[in-house]
């Protein structure tokens, strides 16, 4: 179910009003002019429909400058050029029940239910009305106040989704949101450092102010999805009479037909309901893709779809009466970077977080947030004290993204950055953009530990933080490899462990040490790689030998290493030459299941060349009951793989000679949907993928699954 957006602002008094007022439309000035908002979506909503409740209630204290009823809260200026027709804002609603009271009004206006109701994203970019002239494109208008908007036609062949003409000479105005993508977002940022200009605080703000900016001596390209297309007012041409009977879904599928990009491709494509519990069904559809969007939406528009329902419900003053905007809760929010602290990582890497005044994100509160690095704080130009856009990235790990420059009073003071490790006081290694310890794992060997036993890695039950502070405070524990060679005598004279601890701890040691490789490299924690990677270098090498063996341009054929990250790898393998040696003495598996060394023909006909071991390793793909497929996973597991995490999902797949992924596409081939599978069984019921329950999968892979 959508989340329910929070109750409306309580105003008191006069006063509250009146700084309400100040507040939204400060922050619609800002919004709609391409600056960062000094306030997030929710806030704005809740002081909107505030001021909307205090002034039904006291209505002799209306102000003249009340954003309520206003076409972007009355935030901008009349334009140059009038449009054609008005472009009009839209009405919001925030939860189901909105929703359903807008649909039953719509309902009265007609005098029987919508005959059908569309449902598709609202994307969070610029209204924009895009004029084509017998086919060609002539000009790009802002909305403005909704009567008239600015001239932005310098900005045509930077906009991606408008063709320069149309495949046929009619005349047409396709109105849309010109936005920048996930990717040309971070491309803009890019080219902005690159020229020494300040990054771009969020995509919407980049797009405002790419779309106005003229003489620039860069290019940020944008991308344009349109909405709707109108005739114009003065043509009666036989196109201009079809587009006006035009029903509103197949009025998208011309302006599909025409080359403009439309949502259509995406997950997000139009839905046409029957009534409104299907409109809610696909409101929930959408919003559970927002994630994977490569755009960003702030909503989903609900609209009647047929021509004589829009006609017959007719417009207000400034938005339709026909269609409705369900407000998505917001992922980003505004808040104050209270502080910054410097934590030490397993790997020696010396990593900034972000300490920020509480705030609530799209269900969760977040205290904490991701900087990455010293680089990328000065990037940004952070300060303490900044009022700063905070996001979640992949809708999990918050993120700062960057600081609102325009409202800064004096009093932020710079960051300071860490002059000796902030763990054990020793000299920092500035040479990479992620600085480390100079002692690297050794003064990160705490953590390290703790990785290296956790489930997805060793899974090595009974041992905790404190245990691992006693094993590596009192020398017992030195490395990874010391684990292996623990002795009941040692344990037993910790604090706080008993023969029954001791006899379960030691079991877990023992049975870790048959763990595929993939696990064991995992718990390595070689620089550069992560749970995916190990997997991939495992099976692409199967034996820790071939491994170590490897030269940069064998680790760079691994699928997503290359050549960047290769010398990285390769170095780290060897600086953890001497506790691989000591895991290989104590026991521990060093082989993939699922693949195979052997030698190449190359090499067999050489075999006598000793010095060509090292070259003779191949991998033989394992044949299995998933070979060949890419194989996606949702919802939660039932039966036999209810027991199973992701991580561990991902390799009983590979196993079985498939590929994993976490998005459906037409790449896929097997998605596994299990309870509340969601957007993704959906996806691919529309490509017509197979699916499969968690029980008909178990029996599918039924051989290695483990006991």
């Amino acid at each position: 179910m959508t989340e329910t957006s929070a109750p409306a602002a309580v105003l008191a008094d006069f006063d509250a009003y009146t700084q309400a007022v100040e507040t939204v439309t400060s922050a619609a000035r800002a919004y709609y002019g391409g600056a960062e908002s000094t306030v997030d979506d929710d806030t704005y909503d809740r002081l909107l429909r505030g001021i909307g409740e205090y002034e039904s209630a006291y209505p002799e204290h209306v102000s003249a400058d009340s954003p309520v009823g206003k076409v972007a809260a009355g935030a901008l200026a009349t334009g140059d050029v009038r449009h054609t027709v008005p472009m009009l804002s839209l009405d919001n609603v925030f939860d189901p029940e909105g929703l359903a009271a807008w649909a039953a009004s719509l309902g009265r206006r007609l005098g029987r239910p919508a005959a059908a109701l569309s449902v598709e994203p609202k994307m969070d970019g610029l209204a924009v009305a895009v004029r084509y002239r017998e086919g060609r494109l002539e000009q790009l208008v802002t909305r403005g106040d909704g009567i008239a908007g600015e001239d932005v036609s310098h900005a045509i062949g930077t906009i991606e989704g408008l063709p320069d003409r149309l495949p046929e000479p009619v005349s047409v105005e396709v109105r849309g949101e010109v936005l920048l993508t996930a990717e040309q977002f971070e491309q803009a940022n890019e080219i902005r450092r690159e020229y020494g200009a300040p990054v771009f605080s969020n995509p919407r703000s980049g797009a405002a102010g790419t779309l106005r900016a003229k003489d620039r001596p860069y290019v940020v390209p944008m991308t344009f999805f349109g909405y709707v297309a109108l005739p114009f007012p003065d043509d009666e041409s036989a196109f201009a009479e079809e587009l006006r009977a035009a029903d509103h879904s197949e009025v998208m599928r011309r302006i599909e037909e025409f080359g403009v990009l439309t949502t259509g491709r995406t997950a997000a494509r139009l839905r046409v309901c029957a009534d409104v519990e299907q409109v809610q069904a696909a409101v929930d559809e959408i919003a559970a893709l927002r994630a994977e969007l490569p755009f960003g939406i702030d909503g989903i528009v609900i609209k009647a779809d047929t021509a004589a329902d829009q006609r017959d419900a007719g417009l207000g003053s400034r938005a339709p009466r026909w269609a409705i905007a369900y407000k998505l809760a917001a992922v980003h929010k505004i808040t104050r970077l209270t502080g910054v602290d410097w934590a030490v990582g397993r790997t020696g890497v010396i990593a900034p977080r972000a300490i920020l005044d509480a705030v609530e994100i799209d269900g969760s509160v977040v205290g904490f947030a991701t900087l990455h690095n010293p680089a990328d704080i000065e990037r940004r130009g952070l300060m303490i004290g900044d009022q700063v856009s905070v996001y979640k990235a992949g809708d999990i790990i918050p993120r700062v993204e960057a600081p609102l420059v325009h409202v800064r009073t004096g009093d932020e003071t710079p960051i300071e950055f860490p002059v000796v490790c902030p763990q054990c006081g020793g000299g920092i290694d500035k040479s990479q953009q992620r600085w480390r310890c100079v002692r690297g794992r050794a003064c990160g060997l705490h953590a390290g530990i703790r990785y290296a036993v956790g489930r997805d890695q060793l899974d090595i039950e009974g041992i905790g933080g404190r245990l691992v502070t006693q094993l590596v405070d009192t020398g017992t524990v030195t490395d990874l490899a010391d684990l292996f060679t623990l002795t009941r005598e040692q344990l037993l004279a910790l604090d706080r462990m008993g023969d029954a601890s001791v006899d379960k701890l030691l079991a877990g040691i023992e049975q870790a040490k048959s763990k595929p490789l993939s696990r064991v490299l995992c718990a390595l924690g070689v620089l550069g790689t992560g749970r995916s990677m190990s997997r991939r270098i495992a099976r692409h090498f199967a034996t820790m030998d071939a491994i170590r063996a490897a030269s940069e341009a064998d680790m760079a054929d691994v699928e997503g290493i290359g050549d960047g990250k290769a010398p990285k790898i390769v170095a780290e393998l060897v600086e953890l030459a001497a506790t691989i040696d000591k895991l290989v003495a104590a026991g521990v598996n060093m082989t993939e299941p699922g693949a195979s060394p052997a030698a190449s023909a190359a090499a067999a006909t050489d075999a006598a060349d000793t010095d060509a071991d090292a070259d003779a390793v191949a991998i033989v793909a394992a044949e299995g009951p998933l070979t060949g497929q890419a194989v996606v996973v949702t919802g939660a597991m039932t039966g036999p793989l209810a027991a199973l995490s992701r991580n561990e999902m991902t390799e009983l797949i590979e196993q079985a000679g498939g590929r994993a992924s976490s998005s459906v596409s037409a790449k896929t081939t097997l998605v596994v949907a299990g309870d509340k599978a969601g957007s993704k069984r959906a996806k691919a019921e529309s490509l017509n993928i197979s699916i499969m329950t968690p029980e008909e999968f178990a029996e599918l892979v039924r051989a290695l699954l483990p006991a």
